[in-house]
């Protein structure tokens, strides 16, 4: 499959702004944001000032039908009011037709707080994201809902992100028998770190494979219907 291209991918958002009074096309809003946040912008202050800076050629190049683009006031109107799913599934799209094709990946599980989320007592969005670093891009990513964990939400990730013919690797939070049986399900591998979460498996691995004491089983699978277990030794102090 051809690769998509951002402008377009970003059309399909819905807009979710009233079509009354409407001066500046989604797509080409959307799209400055990207490349000032790629330039290093932060917020829409310095989102609204990139644009400005580079003025009316890269208005237009970004398909702004005014020559003047928006002000700070009217980014951050939009980015509140974003549909954050779709703009996700906007961008997964874009990124998986630009996976090289004949070249077996390896997907990273990992969750982290988002970097400047956090807003005096209220805790900042935890997201866990399918990193792929062989390509140095994000997969996809949801967010981690504040009555739920890092483990459920891998479960809501794998249901949109294709693994067929890939391995995904993770810490010990992911190590978890749901986990692994759906990215088998999936066309998937895993590889996953086994530690304090799963005593009984450590104990499997370590007696299975002959680990010298003090040694921990760092990585494991629980694929069923498989007849065969892959598995690491890892080093004390792992």
């Amino acid at each position: 499959m051809a690769g998509l291209v951002l402008l377009d991918v970003l059309a399909e958002i819905p807009d979710p702004r009233s079509r009354h009074g409407q001066r500046h096309p989604l797509p080409a809003m959307l799209a400055l944001v990207v490349l000032a946040m790629l330039r290093g912008a932060r917020g829409p202050t310095a989102i609204a000032q990139f644009g400005r800076d580079y003025g009316t050629a890269l208005a237009h190049a970004l398909g702004f039908t005014r020559g003047k683009t928006p002000a700070a006031s009217q980014f951050s109107r939009l980015l509140r009011r974003l549909d954050a799913v779709a703009v996700e599934a906007a961008l997964t799209r874009w990124i998986a037709s630009r996976l090289p094709a004949d070249t077996p990946l390896v997907v990273s599980l990992d969750g982290k707080t988002l970097r400047g989320s956090r807003d005096g007592d209220t805790p900042g969005q935890h997201l866990v994201a399918a990193y792929a670093p062989q390509v140095e891009a994000v997969l996809a990513q949801v967010r981690v809902e504040a009555k739920t964990n890092e483990h459920k939400a891998a479960l809501a990730l794998l249901g949109i992100l294709p693994v067929r013919g890939r391995v995904v690797v993770g810490d010990a939070m992911f190590c978890q028998r749901d986990v692994c049986a759906q990215i088998v399900a999936q066309g998937g591998d895993d590889v996953f770190f086994a530690k304090e979460n799963q005593p009984g498996l450590v104990i499997d691995i370590t007696a299975g494979f002959g680990f010298a004491a003090g040694t921990r089983a760092i990585a494991a699978a629980f694929s069923p219907g498989r007849s065969r277990a892959r598995t690491a030794a890892g080093t004390p102090g792992l």
